[in-house]
């Protein structure tokens, strides 16, 4: 009983994790597009500084995102700690780089 609710638990909290690590690499997407297009920033990443500005970037984002999210709930199913400790890391990752593109708004 305790290692059903415990399975359960961590199937329920994985699937919240990869929705919002999702969708926050798709707001990532949105906030620098709108911010480089807009001449408020620049990207840092070197290997994206060629596609970004164009709706190209914003596909791969979200291509990208949902990769990972199905590498993610894979990795879920063989090694449930690392995926869940994994996906949280990204998440947190993930929620200050979008903070930080927001925060560019009010500068």
């Amino acid at each position: 009983m305790v290692l059903a609710r415990r399975y359960l638990s961590g199937h329920f909290t994985i699937k919240y994790l990869i929705g919002a690590l999702a969708v926050l690499v798709i707001a990532d997407g949105l906030v620098s597009h709108f911010l480089i297009n807009h001449g408020l920033a620049q990207e840092g990443n070197p290997l994206l500084v060629v596609l970004v500005g164009k709706w190209t970037f914003l596909v791969i984002k979200v291509v990208g995102a949902v990769v990972c999210s199905v590498i993610l709930w894979d990795i879920y199913k063989s090694w449930p700690k690392l995926a869940l400790i994994s996906t949280s890391c990204f998440v947190s990752v993930y929620a200050v780089i979008v903070s930080w593109n927001v925060g560019i708004f009010f500068m």
